[in-house]
């Protein structure tokens, strides 16, 4: 899914919802919620953004639903706002793959900057799954033939050493090794080697 970023918000203080909407819409698309909730309802994990949320919210704590959203798949980044932090949660908070933790009251600054950081680190992760996407279409086009020849190749292997392992001729390997490069839309084993790393396609021992 692509489209404009958007901040998500959601924060149970009806106040700091309309106080982050003032500063956040000036530069960004923004949607807040009032609850765990009515957040999860709207979610939309395939869309671009990040997400400030609440640690102390009611029925599910921040944490919680930073686990709910690790658990859908959900991959934009979150920031948590807290009146009440502690070294202990926000540990707990980072560990668990958040971004940032900010303590109420916020700079404006510190707070625009932040979101500005989160959003660019979900273009930089889409960026990157889009093009392991399209890495592993190329490689699932890929013969079973085509497949054992790509992994010794990134092995460092020559066609006639190729050859002799799999059992067959020289000119046969060069054809299935000429498939690949095209296949896979490279022009070197180094570019070989670099995607196959992508996708975490070992070299053959």
């Amino acid at each position: 899914m692509t489209g404009e970023p958007t901040v998500f918000v959601v924060d149970d203080d009806p106040s700091v919802l309309r106080a982050i909407g003032r500063l956040l819409r000036m530069e960004f698309a923004v949607e807040a919620f009032d609850s765990p909730s009515t957040f999860l309802e709207a979610l939309r994990p395939d869309a671009p953004g990040c997400i400030l949320l609440d640690l102390a919210l009611p029925g599910v704590s921040g944490l919680e639903l930073q686990e709910r959203l690790v658990a859908s798949g959900c991959m934009q980044p979150v920031v948590f706002l807290s009146g009440q932090g502690s070294v202990r949660t926000s540990v707990q908070a980072m560990r668990a793959g958040a971004l940032d933790f900010i303590e109420k009251p916020w700079e404006n600054d510190t707070l625009l900057n932040t979101v500005r950081r989160a959003l660019e680190r979900d273009r930089e992760m889409r960026t990157r799954r889009s093009a392991s996407d399209s890495i592993a279409r190329r490689v699932a086009s890929l013969t079973p033939r085509e497949s054992e020849v790509f992994r010794h190749v990134i092995a460092g292997r020559l066609n006639k050493q190729i050859a002799a392992r799999l059992g067959t001729a020289e000119k046969t390997i060069k054809v299935h090794r000429a498939r690949v490069m095209h296949k896979m839309s490279v022009r070197s084993v180094a570019e070989l080697t670099r995607v196959a790393e992508i996708v975490g396609i070992r070299p053959e021992p």
